[in-house]
């Protein structure tokens, strides 16, 4: 059987991903798949990052913008949809490029996982968000480290949405999500292409995006949502930033304040994704974009396409 070939771009928050994938796809008549966990959401456009109208319009985009704030999109269902994304792009003839920093989302689909299918449970999944309201996030991923270290190992604590999901399989099944997460060999011919900066440098760049994203309306988008029935406490405003603006508006935190803790956890999460994406990963071919890259990142692609025209 012949292979899909499947251009992956991975790398840390605010490197230029969303930027060079588009680029691509317009050069090598390519769509996008967004691997990114935060822009499955409807409303919450600012303070992810989303692809601009304008960006839109050069490529396709696709699972942005899938379920409302507070609903759950699992793993499996992730997985799903951008497998589906994938297989139709490629009955185009078009080129399907996996996009995003959730390293999660872009290994269960580059490294074939089988992920539990396990039935979503509302009373379980209710039990355990309120007890990470009522005793903190920690306690949550403390039980989950205990019951299945090597699930906790690949979870960000942080993230409790994925906690929760975790411990709502191994509570509903009676087995770990690890031990029902397998790997069989994808349909796809790979090239994966990974983008850095000097730490320092994206540090300095990401701090400037929060900026840009504060002065361009980000705590009216968070105000908006509440405006519109979501709870400041769901799991999907725990996302990067959210949660810290939240607590601006609820009186906890100045806006000043608010900043600040944005841009360190941004640095923490930083930190976090190139324990996914690593440097030393054989597979990835990196480019630093403090370099003029874009060309030879193109070589590479249209070496690796070979007979696919350029648009």
């Amino acid at each position: 059987m012949n292979k899909i070939p499947l251009v992956l771009i991975v790398g840390p928050t605010a490197v230029g991903k969303t930027a060079v994938g588009v680029e691509l796809a317009r050069q090598f008549n390519g769509e996008i798949v967004s691997a990114d966990s935060r822009q499955i959401y409807r409303y919450m456009d600012i303070g992810t990052a989303k692809p601009t109208p304008e960006e839109r319009a050069l490529a396709p985009h696709h699972l942005l913008d899938v379920v409302d704030p507070d609903q759950l999109l699992t793993l499996a269902e992730y997985q799903e949809r951008a497998q589906a994304a994938i297989a139709e792009i490629t009955s185009r003839r078009r080129v399907p490029f996996l996009v995003g920093g959730t390293g999660l989302y872009v290994r269960a689909v580059a490294e074939g996982w089988s992920v539990p299918r396990v039935a979503p449970n509302p009373a379980i999944r209710q039990a355990l968000l309120e007890r990470a309201e009522r005793e903190g996030a920690q306690s949550l991923y403390a039980e989950l480290q205990a019951v299945d270290p090597e699930a906790a190992a690949i979870i960000d604590p942080r993230n409790v949405r994925r906690v929760v999901r975790a411990l709502e399989v191994y509570q509903s099944s009676g087995r770990t999500f690890s031990s029902q997460r397998m790997r069989q060999a994808p349909p796809y011919n790979e090239l994966w292409i990974g983008l850095t900066l000097p730490r320092a440098a994206l540090y300095e760049r990401a701090d400037e995006r929060v900026d840009r994203m504060v002065a361009a309306g980000w705590v009216d988008e968070v105000r908006n949502l509440a405006a519109r029935g979501y709870s400041l406490d769901l799991p999907a405003l725990s996302a990067l930033g959210y949660r810290e603006i939240a607590r601006f508006l609820q009186g906890e935190l100045s806006l000043e304040e608010a900043i600040v803790l944005i841009k360190r956890h941004t640095r923490r999460f930083i930190r976090h994704q190139y324990a996914w994406f690593s440097l030393q990963d054989p597979r990835i071919h990196w480019f630093d974009m403090s370099e003029p890259c874009l060309e030879g990142i193109g070589d590479l692609v249209g070496t690796f396409l070979g007979g696919y025209a350029r648009a």
